[in-house]
C-alpha cells in the first residue's frame, strides 16, 4: 500500500472506527479508484495499532433462580 493509501486509511478509520475491514476496503476503493483487498487493510490497521476487539468477559455468577447459591441446590 502506498503512503497516500495509508493516509487515506488513517483518515477513514479515525473518522469512523467501528467500520469493518470490508467496509473500509470498499470506502477506499470508491474514494481512490484502486482495487484493494481486505487482507492489506487488516495488515495496515494492525501496523497502525488498531487490533480486533473482543467482548469483555462476563463475571461468573453462581445463582440459582435469582438466589445466591450456598452450594446446596
Amino acid at each position: 500500500m502506498t503512503e497516500r493509501g495509508q493516509r487515506m486509511l488513517n483518515r477513514t478509520v479515525y473518522r469512523s472506527c467501528q467500520l469493518s475491514a470490508e467496509s473500509i476496503a470498499k470506502d477506499l476503493q470508491s474514494s481512490s479508484g484502486l482495487h484493494i483487498s481486505t487482507t492489506p487493510v487488516r495488515r495496515e490497521l494492525h501496523g497502525i495499532g488498531f487490533h480486533g476487539q473482543t467482548a469483555e468477559p462476563k463475571p461468573y455468577i453462581t445463582q440459582v433462580h435469582g438466589k445466591a447459591s450456598d452450594g446446596v441446590v
